[in-house]
């Protein structure tokens, strides 16, 4: 009977032993980070996974912002889309207008019981993201905004002593720079249409398009052929003849300029900080966007770039639970905080940014908190909440194409953004009826 029963017990605790653990759900995760970006996304699911045991996050590459916009989109199709997908901020209109694709932040968190109050966000990160019953839609992730890098050098070797503020003052010190010695380059910016359009335009106070910039609806007209916008394009057409300001593409691949020392007054995305910082050989800082004095309400506030997280619909209530305990993980006040001050990335909670502040951060890293002071310079307008716009990567193209005749001399300034707008017009009443 003993050796039955000790067979017995043996044979019972080898299946126990060998029972399977209870099933993790995977949560997948495709993104645009690479480099050290890719790491950090590596990381933050890592962390995730290793705090509980009944999810796990697995992220993968997808290519560039608009290869993984794309590739989601398709997946989605095919029935094979992952849970969470990481879209460019210009992307939004079109993963709103893709019907059954998404489920919005606001409606995931309420169905998972997770705490979530868009009122702790940023508001100009959440306005963005938003509907404008302030409903969030996407989870912010890595954002950034537009910023003047400055090479403090070359501006004490033209003895300019204070950094410019507005536009005025910007064209004097570009003229300043060049007599010093700059001369291919007083200015410049990266992104064409982001810097002298929808930046510009939210800076001033003054609208992009009707219906607060698309937020409000799909029937949006485009407007930014003010005069305003003509005088300020106007004003680089003549610049540019004889390089004090010059054009630099409709990317950022021309970031490399102020880096080298090119171009002492470069605007491009705070985003720029960590390869600033790693090419730069010369004292250099961020300052906000330069504006016209005379522009009433001017600064406002600036609106956000960089990428925010869309969670794909047609998913199970588990794998949905598991997606907004993540969400709520990376809301974390210490965490965002953390995450802020080691990449650059804007905290995307009040609490973060004023956790940094407090603990004397910003006293020693001045540029991280550029784009954080134009993002909260005053509370979003209808005109700078940002911009919600069909088919935005092929409208930055005709905008950008011209800009460039413009520049070029082939049209005024008032032509340029009057083909601009109507051409752009057109083909948002192409998607308008894609949407209906």
């Amino acid at each position: 009977m003993n050796r039955h029963f000790a067979l017995a017990t043996l044979f019972a605790s080898t299946l126990a032993f060998a029972a399977p653990a209870q099933a993790v759900t995977e949560i997948q995760w495709w993104h645009a980070m690479s480099g050290g970006n890719n790491d950090i996304v590596n990381k933050l699911a890592a962390d995730f996974n290793a705090s509980q045991s009944d999810y796990k996050v697995v992220p993968t590459f997808k290519g560039a912002y608009p290869d993984t916009m794309n590739a989601g989109i398709a997946a989605f199709r095919a029935g094979t889309s992952p849970h969470i997908l990481q879209v460019f901020e210009v992307g939004t209109a079109t993963m709103m207008s893709a019907k059954g694709a998404i489920k919005p932040v606001y409606q995931l968190m309420k169905d998972a019981g997770e705490p979530f109050d868009p009122n702790a966000y940023l508001p100009a990160i959440t306005g963005y993201y938003s509907t404008s019953k302030g409903e969030m839609l996407s989870f912010p992730f890595n954002s950034s905004s537009m910023v003047m890098w400055v090479n403090l050098d070359a501006l004490k070797k033209a003895d300019i002593a204070e950094i410019p503020k507005t536009w005025p003052e910007v064209f004097d010190s570009a003229k300043k720079l060049k007599a010093a010695g700059y001369t291919t380059c007083g200015f410049s910016n990266a992104w064409a249409t982001w810097a002298n359009i929808e930046q510009f335009s939210a800076w001033h106070n003054v609208p992009i398009g009707s219906k607060a910039n698309g937020l409000d609806g799909f029937d949006t007209v485009l407007q930014f052929n003010t005069p305003l916008h003509v005088k300020h394009l106007q004003t680089l057409t003549e610049l540019v003849k004889d390089k004090t300001y010059d054009y630099s593409g409709r990317a950022n691949a021309s970031e490399a300029r102020f880096g080298s020392g090119e171009c002492p007054l470069f605007l491009t995305s705070s985003g720029y900080y960590a390869t600033a910082k790693s090419t730069a050989k010369f004292a250099f800082t961020s300052a906000p966007m330069p504006y016209y004095p005379e522009a009433k309400g001017a600064p406002q506030n600036s609106i956000i770039g960089g990428a925010s997280l869309w969670v794909m619909g047609g998913k199970k209530p588990d794998e949905y639970k598991g997606v907004a305990k993540f969400f709520a993980f990376l809301s974390d006040t210490d965490r965002q905080a953390k995450l802020h001050q080691e990449s650059g990335y804007l905290p995307i909670t009040k609490a973060a940014y004023e956790k940094t502040k407090a603990s004397g951060f910003y006293e020693k890293n001045p540029t991280l908190e550029t784009p954080l002071k134009e993002l909260t310079n005053k509370e979003p307008t209808e005109n700078s909440r940002g911009l919600r716009f069909g088919n935005m990567v092929q409208l930055r193209d005709i905008w950008s194409e011209e800009i460039e005749a413009a520049l070029g001399g082939q049209k005024t300034a008032q032509q340029a953004l009057d083909a601009a707008v109507t051409r752009g017009n057109a083909m948002l009443r192409t998607f308008e009826k894609t949407v209906k």
